[in-house]
């Protein structure tokens, strides 16, 4: 079945499976049911959800009233699939193209109804960017929000060449882009990361040329001060302290710990991937999932009890997705 808008009526008769759920609370609210696939509008994709990935983000909307939802919610914001469908005015891509990217646009009112745990999803072109061939739809997943955060960051603090940069929580989805684009994309000279005993030489495969096992060594006893301090764990009231003097501070999350730091807006959109595909491609910058990953779509409980724990090293990816509509869109 491949279509355009006035062709697709009937499939919004059709039901898919997802995860959602219909009041706030803690992980056991998510329930697995029905939910109609949706047609895509005039500039979405239909696409078929092959892989997401979940974020802090996607619990603590879950958890209470940060933002306007309508109930039912099916949370998720990262995803890679195949299109099967598109709107009329879409340009860019076709039909059975591998797309990624993060379906949420988080500077309108609300979030999306239906999220990327789901069969099926619909989501604005100018959103979404093709998957580079070498990277699998787990990896790819996994990147979207981690990087639009990252380079959000950087872009806010003014980075440039040749600066250090201090990363506080090295090992986690964001962190571990930071160090990678900070050596491979935006030239620092020295990039320092903190991370816990068992994940010190994981940080180090980053590419970070220094780690600091924040268990042993206080921020106090650093020495060094630097250009830049990411923190990506909202822990700027305490390591504000090895910034040099009137150096930016970034605290990605909200609001941040320190009246001092900067908090940087998600800008979503997919022309971001297209500037750091070529370091895709050759292996520079690389998706980190973490070793539990991927769960697989039945387990999206078991999923979000294990990145509540704040103890992940790198992403948490669901896949596979059922496929109980495959024959009829491919």
């Amino acid at each position: 079945m491949k279509f355009l808008i006035g062709e697709q009526n009937h499939v919004k008769r059709q039901l898919q499976k997802v995860w959602m759920y219909e009041e706030y609370g803690p992980k056991e609210v998510l329930k697995l049911e029905d939910f109609p696939i949706p047609c895509p509008q005039h500039d979405q994709l239909l696409v078929q959800v092959k892989a997401a990935a979940l974020n802090p983000i996607d619990f603590k909307f879950r958890q209470r009233p940060v933002v306007p939802l309508d109930f039912p919610v099916v949370p998720g914001c990262d995803m890679a699939g195949i299109v099967v469908g598109k709107g009329d005015s879409v340009s860019r891509f076709d039909i059975g193209d591998e797309v990624y990217g993060n379906i949420q646009n988080f500077t309108t009112d609300k979030i999306k109804q239906l999220g990327t745990l789901a069969e099926f999803i619909v989501v604005e072109e100018e959103l979404v960017a093709r998957k580079p061939k070498n990277v699998s739809f787990e990896e790819a997943a996994s990147l979207p929000v981690a990087f639009q955060t990252a380079i959000e960051g950087f872009k806010t603090a003014g980075f440039k060449k040749g600066q250090s940069v201090f990363i506080v929580g090295g090992a986690g989805g964001v962190g571990s882009l930071v160090i990678q684009l900070a050596k491979q994309f935006y030239g620092a000279s020295f990039v320092t990361a903190t991370t816990s005993t068992t994940k010190v030489e994981f940080v180090k495969s980053l590419g970070a040329d220094k780690v600091v096992d924040y268990t042993k060594t206080r921020y106090e006893d650093i020495k060094e001060k630097y250009d830049l301090v990411y923190d990506t764990i909202g822990d700027s009231k305490n390591s504000y302290v090895v910034a040099k003097e009137e150096a930016p501070i970034i605290d990605i999350t909200w609001p941040p710990s320190n009246p001092r730091a900067m908090h940087s807006n998600l800008t979503v959109c997919g022309e971001v991937f297209e500037k750091i595909e070529p370091y895709l491609e050759n292996g520079k910058i690389k998706a980190t999932i973490d070793p539990a990953s991927p769960f697989h779509f039945y387990e999206v409980i078991e999923a979000f009890s294990y990145l509540e724990t704040g103890r992940a090293r790198g992403k948490v990816v669901i896949s596979p997705f059922p496929s109980t509509h495959e024959d009829e869109f491919l």
